[in-house]
């Protein structure tokens, strides 16, 4: 998986809003905290407002907020908001396609791979990311290690 800008920097934002106590945040002070480009965030959390993960308001004292409890919101969520499917294969999801030949069980392949992606990434909520609170599958996954392998 390929992790892009986008969405690390979607990530970022939104434990950054978790971290400021549920309040509004203005862009430029989200952007100025992670060190993201302000005209790409404000791109970002556009489309986070769009989905439903951040709202905003407005006025003197407006800016970006949390739209539900940092809780309820996982990495997968971030992730299908700013990029949309966390695995396909060529734009297509993996259940839909069909292999023949010595490439016929690949489809089983990529369909484990979507499986595993899911069991850290709707795990992973923003607030065990903000609280530095991360599930015990994290830190049992780090043990492996293969994890820390470049390549």
């Amino acid at each position: 998986m390929r992790i892009t800008a986008k969405v690390d920097y979607a990530v970022r934002a939104m434990c950054e809003l978790a971290g400021q106590g549920g309040g509004p945040v203005r862009g430029e002070r989200l952007a100025s905290a992670q060190g993201i480009p302000q005209s790409f965030l404000e791109n970002i959390l556009h489309e986070l407002k769009r989905t439903g993960l951040v709202a905003t308001q407005r006025g003197v004292d407006g800016g970006y907020r949390l739209a539900k409890p940092a809780d309820e919101i996982t990495v997968a969520d971030i992730i299908r908001a700013v990029e949309g499917p966390l695995a396909d294969v060529r734009g297509s999801r993996p259940d839909g396609l069909d292999y023949v030949g010595s490439a016929s069980s690949l489809r089983d392949v990529w369909l484990a791979v979507r499986a595993n992606l899911r069991a850290v990434l709707e795990l992973v909520t923003v607030a065990d990311i903000a609280e530095d609170n991360l599930p015990q599958l994290i830190p049992e996954l780090l043990q492996d290690p293969e994890a820390l392998r470049p390549h």
